[in-house]
């Protein structure tokens, strides 16, 4: 499972895809509903949070947004109606936004050529609109792969 904390715009459509269903089996583990990857070391950031169900969703509907974006049609009932903006945004370290990026190149390079090269002219790296991105190292719960 990866949560990516990269704006959605960068995933390729299989990457898109992938966030989505991921993006759902995770709301499931927060809400108790699955037995696998309840310590997936990716929903820490998700349950520190005051509301880590309500967290979830406003990141879902963002992959939700570029999905209606590039005309896909995901089915947002699957997630609980959710203000347009976070009310307080997670805070990312810069480094773990380098990393994922550069981890996202490496998939990219061989699965979609073409997104490969665009991203690679990458000058500025965006988050996913529910993070904020401050100075600081790669996560701890980070897997480095």
């Amino acid at each position: 499972m990866r949560l990516w904390s990269l704006h959605p715009s960068y995933l390729d459509a299989i990457g898109l895809i992938a966030l989505w269903r991921e993006g759902l089996l995770a709301r499931k583990v927060l809400l108790g509903q699955t037995k696998g990857y309840t310590r997936h070391p990716q929903l820490i950031r998700f349950r520190e949070t005051g509301n880590p169900l309500q967290t979830m969703d406003l990141y879902l509907k963002a992959v939700h947004d570029e999905s209606i974006r590039r005309g896909y049609s995901f089915d947002l009932s699957k997630i609980s109606p959710c203000a347009c903006q976070p009310s307080s945004r997670l805070l990312l370290p810069d480094k773990q936004l380098e990393y994922e990026f550069h981890h996202l190149l490496n998939k990219l390079r061989k699965r979609s050529p073409q997104q490969y090269y665009l991203l690679q002219q990458t000058t500025s790296i965006l988050p996913h609109p529910l993070f904020q991105v401050v100075p600081g190292d790669i996560c701890t719960w980070e897997k480095y792969t």
